[in-house]
């Protein structure tokens, strides 16, 4: 056996036995800890959640982002896929894997900033004495383009940068004790106009409000009126946030795709022990051809949806560009978790919608799913861009 295919084997049994403790650790301690949540509750209350992230530490299932160097785990943006997949599996795995007990990462561009900035504002991150940080970078005037659409300004005065403007659809500012704020510092329209700064939540001029959507884990409107923030939370050179923004969207997008791909799997998985079971019209469920076929799709849909997320990991991992191989991932794995979710509840009939099953919930949130991190449509333009560049 070759070297190269030595490492692949070595890699593939240490990723097997990752999904292993992750599944395991979901299935025996997060699951049980969720059966106690009443209807419509969005977390775990406080001590529960402190004793599983503990327990999540000592299985190695934190900072998992992190470079080594930082005090994470650095793990590859594959070995993270697996574990977002297998975290996911869970009634709030959607927006809080493992129900927020696997976590301990700040904002990944903080690792371009100075050894100042990270252990002022990540090193409490990654040690558990601080709870997640926000990134803003949406506006109501076009999340989704942001070198045209950023308004929100930051002016130079002195040793401070002073911020006017309002950023929307913000999730885990609720908690936050800071927050990566992308705002324009240059001309508008141009991607070297965006600059990235800390932000404290205490800074006076800075407000946030929670905006009521279709599921409990509400994101937030962030409004700055003078806000003053020093120049030594500029992270990185002025000009240089659009570059910033760019490299972390392409890696949040192969692991945010994994997530519904791993709640599809157990709504899916759900589903075909409903059929073996539901009778009708003298048989059963799963001995009819309408729900085989529909099963068949989705099996077809999740398993391609993995294979594209994989293969954008691996070029990440190699140092290769993946900018449209991430847009399909995420755009193929929040589509097919979508349309399965759809099929399952279909199948279950009413009881699909009932909220003794998680399907209802996983549902809605999937459905934002297919926004977040670009929405679906952006994902197909990148893709078409790259065709022709």
């Amino acid at each position: 056996m070759s070297s190269a295919a030595s490492d692949d084997v070595e890699l593939a049994h240490e990723l097997d036995m990752l999904r292993d403790t992750v599944r395991r650790f979901v299935a025996e301690e997060i699951v049980p800890a969720e059966a106690r949540l009443q209807s419509g509750e969005a977390k775990l209350d406080a001590d529960k959640q402190a004793a599983l992230q503990n327990r999540a530490r000592e299985l190695g299932l934190w900072a998992l982002a992190t470079p080594e160097p930082f005090g994470g785990a650095g793990l590859s943006v594959l070995a993270q896929t697996i574990v977002a997949e297998e975290a996911a599996k869970c009634r709030l795995g959607a927006f809080f894997p493992a129900a927020g007990a696997i976590g301990g990462d700040p904002p990944s561009v903080l690792f371009h900033g100075t050894p100042d900035q990270f252990e002022r504002y990540g090193r409490p991150i990654v040690e558990g004495r601080m709870p997640k940080a926000f990134t803003a970078i949406s506006e109501a005037s076009g999340g989704s383009d942001p070198a045209r659409a950023i308004q929100c300004r930051a002016v130079r005065d002195g040793d401070h940068y002073v911020l006017n403007g309002t950023k929307t659809w913000i999730t885990h500012a609720d908690r936050a004790h800071w927050g990566i704020v992308y705002a324009r510092t240059g001309e508008p329209g141009r991607r070297d106009g965006i600059s990235c700064f800390i932000v404290e939540t205490a800074t006076p001029g800075f407000t946030r409000s929670p905006i009521p959507v279709m599921i409990a884990n509400s994101p937030s409107e962030l409004h700055f009126d003078n806000a003053r923030v020093p120049v030594a939370n500029r992270i990185g050179e002025e000009g240089s946030g659009f570059a910033l923004a760019d490299d972390f969207l392409t890696r949040g997008r192969i692991t945010y795709g994994a997530g519904p791909v791993g709640i599809a799997e157990e709504a899916l998985r759900l589903t075909i022990a409903w059929a073996k079971e539901r009778h009708v019209f003298g048989g059963l469920l799963a001995e009819k051809q309408g729900p085989q076929w529909m099963l068949a799709d989705c099996r077809l849909a999740l398993d391609a949806a993995r294979l594209l997320i994989h293969r954008a990991a691996r070029k990440v991992d190699r140092g290769e560009p993946a900018r449209a191989e991430a847009a399909m991932a995420k755009w193929s794995a929040t589509e097919a978790a979508f349309k399965t979710l759809d099929t399952c509840i279909q199948l279950f009939g009413g009881m699909g919608v009932s909220c003794e099953l998680p399907l209802e919930r996983w549902f809605r949130e999937l459905r934002i799913k297919r926004l977040g991190e670009g929405a679906t449509e952006i994902q197909r333009m990148i893709v078409a861009r790259s065709l022709f560049s």
